[in-house]
């Protein structure tokens, strides 16, 4: 069940055991109080509690959540038991998972607790396997102590279950794991023949015969590996929900991932969607210091979390707050690209996430670790604790948040996009497969390619899962070239009752387990796009080469290059060598537009030098109306509409004040004037718009 005492957490990630020094917490938390905050999340780590085994210290945890409750502030705890305690290390040796070289896993310091029983893959699952009966026991003892002390503590909001849910890429092939994909395997097929013909291997005698793949390639053996650690790694996410539900009925259960949906669903278990649909609250970690801080990049990491967690609340579950040194991901970048992290930042990192929708904020340290490599980063504080201009701005965000005159905005919602990104699970599976070895990544190049295309052409792309395109009207589907026949037989579906597809290059080339189909469109696409493959050529690696004109306007290709027959549809556009290029159609009560090439991928690879225009067009070919039109580009804008009201955000994220116009669909109402809910004192006399630098202005509409 969700809390309701809180109208907007916002605060910090705060005790990792380590860090900060005891003598401190009685004034940190004073001081968090009086700023306004009003939420923390610690880091309940497994090996930092159960010290042997049956043996917990609980000592420093319960001063936490006492000081919590004496200073207002409520307290998500964060299970950690993938920070494994070193005995179960040894006890459980059989256990470890297993790299795909066959090295072990072991117990290490943690980067971001410089507390010992961390793995040293870089994921999310530990260093070992809860495969193994004996281990999943052991942690579920932890977790049901763990809920049984805490349940009724008066300062407890809830339990994070799975920080920053991904695995790393690599693991797991210890004797655990083998034998769970075996069932899994024997529950998908039945029989080991039936096995072996899907896997093209023909000499199975007995169930371990079958070895999970080493070596990742495009084959069907690959594809069932892949889909099977997300299964198995998410099942035991629900095991943790449902253990800990078992003792508590009635706090809440979130987890947080890191908007890697794309592009590490396939690799890293980055299924925003499927974690989302597990718990109550989902939230997401974004850092610039470590993703830069270009603006499409802070909408993607917000958009897409709201795409997945398909209307439950959702918050910036990790912000950053402060600088990052040293680490692999800021070197060679500029300062003010989110090394330092100024407080201005701060409020624009912050504020386009609510933007998009996000409903809840929490620094990824209240103040810097003091132990490790990442020692000074991220918190709004100081080394010592102290009050910085950081922490000044983020405490004025967090008393004007929980201002109760802010209660309209906060149940107001963004509207949903004009246009849809469509994002196929089966799509990048193959991708990565395919393009394993190689330096090409053509996928994530096109699915960030088109949207920052749409988004820099002032509309707002919605990320739109295969399960989910109902809700939409539009539709673009960028590098395309894997999904199931069942996927085709919704994709036609969706148009001939009236959607508006746009695909760029070899639409389902790749069918069921990877298959190629030999006439094209395939799985029966060719009647939905009035069009057939006439050549294709797979050269990712000289994409660049490939220009066409749409209706005589010049547009840069990338990634594949097919061409077409006409099979109904009507010509477009060809390639500068003369081949049809561009294909539009009419399907039932809907439309199609086939591009045979990856435009987006142009788009991605120029930072938007190239192709601007011709996205322009497509939103125009597609009947788009913008839900908020701006005369000036340098600015992003999202609408929230509510029961107890509406609102029209305004973004902007350059280092000076930027004027607009603004131009409002029909049905979002008009802009009052009078004083803006953000910033404080700002007004708005009915004329021309400013917004100030780095900042958010908020709207009421009328």
């Amino acid at each position: 069940m969700l809390r309701n005492d809180i109208q907007f957490p916002y605060g910090a990630v705060y005790f990792r055991k380590s860090n900060p020094p005891r003598e401190d917490w009685e004034r940190d938390y004073a001081t968090a109080g009086e700023d306004g905050l009003n939420i923390f999340r610690h880091w309940f780590m497994w090996s930092a509690i159960e010290t042997a085994p049956g043996v917990y210290d609980w000592e420093e945890y319960d001063q936490q959540m006492d000081l919590a409750a004496q200073n207002g502030i409520k307290t998500v705890i964060a299970e950690l038991i993938h920070a494994v305690p070193d005995w179960a290390v040894r006890k459980y040796a059989d256990a470890l998972q297993v790299n795909g070289d066959g090295t072990r896993l072991g117990s290490y310091m943690g980067v971001s607790a410089a507390t010992g029983g961390f793995s040293n893959n870089g994921g999310g699952a530990g260093a070992l396997t809860l495969n193994c009966p004996e281990v999943k026991e052991a942690a579920g003892r932890f977790l049901t102590a763990l809920a049984t002390r805490y349940k009724d503590h008066p300062a407890i909001y809830g339990y994070d279950v799975w920080n920053e849910c991904n695995y790393s890429a690599d693991v797991d092939y210890s004797s655990y794991t083998k034998s769970a994909f075996r069932t899994w395997l024997e529950k998908k097929y039945g029989t080991l023949k039936v096995l072996g013909k899907a896997w093209h291997r023909y000499s199975y005698a007995e169930w371990e015969d079958v070895e999970p793949p080493v070596h990742l390639a495009p084959y069907p053996e690959c594809i069932d590996w892949l889909q099977f650690k997300r299964d198995n790694f998410y099942d035991q996410m629900q095991w943790r929900i449902d253990t800990i539900r078992a003792v508590d009925p009635k706090n809440t259960i979130a987890a947080h991932g890191i908007s890697g949906a794309i592009p590490n669903m396939a690799a890293n278990g980055c299924d925003d969607w499927l974690a989302a649909s597990k718990v109550e609250i989902y939230g997401f970690t974004w850092i610039q210091a470590r993703k830069g801080s270009e603006a499409w990049k802070n909408w993607y990491g917000v958009d897409i979390n709201r795409a997945a967690a398909r209307g439950k609340p959702f918050w910036h579950a990790e912000r950053q707050g402060g600088p990052l040194w040293l680490q692999p991901q800021v070197i060679g970048r500029d300062k003010d690209d989110g090394r330092v992290a100024e407080p201005e930042d701060i409020r624009l990192w912050s504020m386009t996430s609510f933007a998009g929708g996000a409903r809840g904020v929490l620094n990824l340290r209240w103040r810097p670790l003091l132990d490790g490599p990442l020692f000074g980063a991220f918190g709004a504080y100081g080394m010592d604790g102290a009050r910085t201009p950081r922490s000044k701005l983020q405490s004025d965000m967090a008393k004007w948040a929980n201002d109760p005159a802010q209660a309209a905005l906060w149940e107001a919602k963004p509207v949903r996009g004009e246009i849809g990104i469509l994002v196929v699970p089966e799509t990048q599976e193959w991708d990565y497969l395919l393009n394993y070895d190689r330096k090409e990544k053509p996928y994530p190049e096109a699915m960030w390619g088109a949207y920052r295309a749409f988004l820099e052409n002032g509309v707002q792309p919605d990320w739109v899962h295969i399960d989910d395109i109902d809700a939409y009207d539009r539709l673009y589907f960028p590098y395309p070239i894997m999904f199931t026949a069942e996927q085709a037989k919704r994709l036609a579906a969706w148009v001939e009752n009236g959607g508006t597809l746009i695909a760029e290059a070899c639409p389902g080339y790749f069918g069921d387990r990877g298959h190629v189909g030999q006439l094209q469109p395939n799985m029966g696409l060719d009647k939905v796009f009035g069009a057939r493959e006439d050549q294709v050529e797979f050269m990712p690696d000289i994409g660049d080469r490939i220009h066409f004109k749409l209706d005589g306007a010049a547009v840069d290709g990338g990634g594949f290059l097919q061409s077409y027959v006409l099979a109904g549809g009507t010509a477009r556009g060809n390639f500068d060598d003369g081949r049809l290029a561009v294909v539009e159609n009419a399907y039932g009560k809907g439309r199609t537009l086939l591009i045979g090439t990856n435009p987006s991928v142009a788009y991605y690879k120029s930072q938007g030098k190239t192709n601007g225009a011709f996205f322009a067009e497509l939103l125009r070919w597609s009947g788009c109306t913008q839900h908020a039109a701006l005369s000036n580009k340098a600015l992003f804008t999202r609408i929230h509409k509510g029961e107890k009201g509406s609102f029209l955000w305004l973004v902007n994220p350059t280092r000076s004040a930027q004027a607009t116009d603004v131009k409002l669909a029909e049905g979002y109402g008009r802009l009052a004037a009078g004083r803006a809910v953000w910033p404080i004192g700002h007004a708005h006399d009915g004329g021309k718009i400013e917004v100030p630098a780095r900042d958010v202005l908020i709207l009421p509409l009328e």
